[in-house]
């Protein structure tokens, strides 16, 4: 997989996925589904949307204890989405059970990544919120050479971050940064954000945006901005 544009489809039915899908004639864009349109809707529609011809990073950040995850990665890897995440925090072992679970018998499995501060997460937040003392920078990069020790691909993170993790883990060790807007967007709720073309230049594999398309006038137009900003 090269560089790409993933949309995150946070929509509460398949209808509205669908629908929105509906617009994208030309290019078959790389989509996220999250825990809304997941739990709204459940395994049937990450099957709807790939047999469309979507690659699908599906996100529901597994955190649990690690036979839990083993098990649980074991149904997701048979949905043949592309891309699996699991939180970081919940330890090395964790993270290997994941990858365990999520490997099938042939050998072959969806990429996984795990996430290391939600890119709403600042440093004021984590301090009281969370008790980490530590500089969210070391704390990130802590995360990440921890899911690489547990053999993991990458690593969700802010796109301020993804080129030290490079630095850390590789350039191999995949990037996925939410926290993308246009220059001339609104951050909404994100604490921690680029645009596209800072993404980029910082080493980002993957960006994920959301409403800057989602709810753009023009989602097709917004799209291709950010591909041309980001891939092309």
């Amino acid at each position: 997989m090269g560089r790409d544009v993933i949309i995150a489809c946070d929509f509460p039915s398949a209808e509205k996925t669908l629908s929105f899908l509906d617009r994208f004639t030309g290019r078959k864009p790389f989509v996220k589904i999250g825990m809304e349109l997941f739990y709204a809707e459940g395994p049937a529609v990450v099957r709807a949307i790939k047999e469309r011809g979507h690659r699908i990073f599906l996100d529901l950040k597994l955190h649990d204890i690690p036979n839990t995850v083993k098990k649980s990665m074991a149904v997701l890897s048979a949905l043949d989405v592309d891309i699996v995440n699991c939180h970081a925090s919940g330890t090395v072992r964790m993270m290997e059970a994941a990858l365990e679970g999520l490997t099938r018998a042939d050998g072959t499995r969806p990429l996984l990544i795990a996430v290391t501060q939600l890119t709403s997460t600042d440093q004021e937040s984590m301090e009281e919120d969370l008790w980490i003392r530590e500089p969210i920078d070391r704390v990130v990069m802590h995360y990440a050479e921890n899911a690489r020790r547990a053999g993991l691909d990458g690593v969700v993170c802010s796109p301020l971050e993804a080129g030290k993790v490079h630095a850390v883990c590789g350039a191999d060790f995949l990037t996925v940064t939410p926290g993308v807007r246009f220059a001339d967007g609104d951050i909404g709720d994100q604490k921690r954000v680029m645009t596209p073309a800072a993404a980029r230049e910082i080493g980002s594999d993957y960006i994920v945006v959301g409403r800057p398309i989602t709810a753009a006038e023009d989602p097709v137009a917004a799209y291709t901005r950010c591909v041309e900003e980001f891939v092309d």
